[in-house]
């Protein structure tokens, strides 16, 4: 048995996993933004505490920040404001006597997908669209992280005078003030400004898959978040653009993009680290 954690800016899963599925799952508001270090590591342990068995043999924990994955230490982890430095496999190891890995949330994701398609494909990139825009690879079978975890952070780099996060995560609809929700209820009932809305949110992300394109070349790309959800909704002008800005056309047909927003992905990879 193992156990997932997936540490986000408002909610902390916690799944006990068997094989590929999870068994047990519970989900926690995420640690208060004025709670010192010591406040949220004492409770992540009660937490783990209220589901731990004793036939979990190990502890992977997702986090959204840059990792030292060998050593298990944590730096200046997105949204958690006390969390600079962390020894995170360190503190969770002495309170548990388990061994503990941690990785970047967006490599975990990645990790999961990888699992729920089955070995289907040998190559993949998972984009995560939801409060950021971040994004993991897994090349001919290995997690990709680069000498400092941080490889896939496409939501870093420039896009129009700002980055590409700006305008392919949740801030793209934030700043129009709505939600995505309720701009793919719009599409739903024929509203045509909120047809265009997501219709530019879908050009912006095929600007986006195209860098993927380029730079990784995967069998399968696999769009992760909350944001997936609205897939049918912006995917043909996710499409139009990568067909316009991607120069080799004819291998487009041959990868496949899979919409995967299940919060559950990012635990079941965080169990598989």
């Amino acid at each position: 048995m193992l156990l997932g954690i997936d540490i986000g800016g408002s909610t902390i899963h916690l799944g006990l996993v068997k094989g590929t599925e999870i068994v047990k799952k519970t989900s926690h508001p995420s640690f208060n933004k004025g709670a010192s270090l010591e406040e949220t590591i004492s409770y992540l342990k009660t937490l783990i505490s209220d589901i731990l068995t004793p036939e979990v043999t190990s502890i992977g924990i997702g986090v959204p920040s840059l990792v030292d994955a060998k050593k298990g230490i944590v730096y200046d982890a997105c949204n958690i404001p006390s969390w600079k430095e962390v020894h995170l496999k360190e503190e969770i190891e002495a309170a548990f006597g388990v061994p503990v890995e941690v990785n970047n949330d967006a490599n975990c994701y990645t990790l999961g997908a990888f699992a729920r398609l089955g070995g289907e494909y040998s190559s993949i990139t998972c984009v995560t669209l939801g409060t950021g825009t971040g994004m993991g690879i897994v090349l001919d079978g290995h997690l990709y992280e680069g000498a400092h975890c941080g490889a896939g952070e496409i939501g870093s780099l420039a896009y129009r005078g700002v980055d590409f996060e700006s305008f392919c995560s949740k801030k793209f609809f934030t700043d129009h003030g709505v939600s995505p929700r309720e701009v793919s209820d719009g599409v739903e009932m024929g509203n045509p400004a909120a047809k265009a809305l997501m219709d530019e949110f879908g050009t912006h992300l095929g600007e986006l898959m195209a860098v993927v394109m380029y730079t990784y070349d995967p069998d399968c790309i696999v769009l992760g978040g909350g944001i997936a959800n609205c897939f049918p909704y912006f995917e043909p002008a996710m499409r139009k653009t990568l067909g316009e800005r991607y120069i080799y056309p004819r291998f487009l047909d041959s990868v496949k993009i899979v919409p995967m927003p299940e919060d559950d992905t990012p635990l079941l990879g965080a169990s598989l680290l």
